[in-house]
């Protein structure tokens, strides 16, 4: 199963208003066009920023020093995995 990449009220968020984008084209080519780049640019910011804290739990999970058991271990490298796996899938 694929794991959403947004939470459902922000991917809705985003939808409409792309949605909007696209209804303002017919008015406004170079309009929409500005406003889909700056609607993919926030997309992308928000994706990497939520990557990035999702790689900072990940890595405090087993970078606690000598505290770590192969138990610890184990789980982290599943979830690192799991984490590997949704970016190749996007």
């Amino acid at each position: 199963t694929r794991t959403m990449l947004f939470k459902e009220d922000e991917a809705g968020k985003f939808r409409t208003r792309w949605t909007e984008v696209q209804s303002a084209f017919v008015d406004s080519p170079r309009s929409a066009v500005e406003r889909a780049d700056s609607l993919v640019a926030e997309t992308m910011k928000r994706l990497a920023e939520m990557f990035s804290d999702e790689r900072a739990k990940l890595e405090a999970q087993w970078d606690r020093g000598d505290n770590v058991t192969t138990e610890d271990l184990r789980v982290a490298l599943q979830r690192y995995r799991a984490f590997f796996d949704r970016l190749l899938n996007i």
